[in-house]
């Protein structure tokens, strides 16, 4: 199994590694407006490097197929309606049946 390349992000004033939801450096304080590729040079806003950097495609990651949403369950009251209505139903039916006769 291959393992794949996460992207790392490093603050330009004191070289620390930081997480890619910080907006300022935890080590020197230093606010982020942009972000730049170390192999590269590129820069750009955050959301232009989700899947790696754009302008040289380092640390891209493989496109995963979303799972679709899963579907919602029902409560545990509307099952007991329906198999109460579901056991009327049939009541009815072999009564009314039986009358008949």
């Amino acid at each position: 199994m291959v393992k794949q390349k996460k992207p790392r992000f490093v603050c330009d004033n004191c070289g620390a590694e930081i997480a890619a939801s910080e907006k300022r450096c935890p080590q020197c304080s230093r606010y982020f407006s942009s972000i730049r590729c170390p192999k590269c040079g590129f820069t750009g806003q955050e959301e232009q490097f989700l899947g790696g950097c754009p302008g040289c495609g380092a640390a891209k990651t493989r496109s995963v197929k979303k799972a679709p949403p899963p579907k919602p369950e029902l409560p545990t009251w509307a099952y007991a309606v329906a198999i109460g209505v579901m056991v009327l139903a049939l009541s009815l039916l072999f009564f009314c049946s039986g009358l008949r006769r």
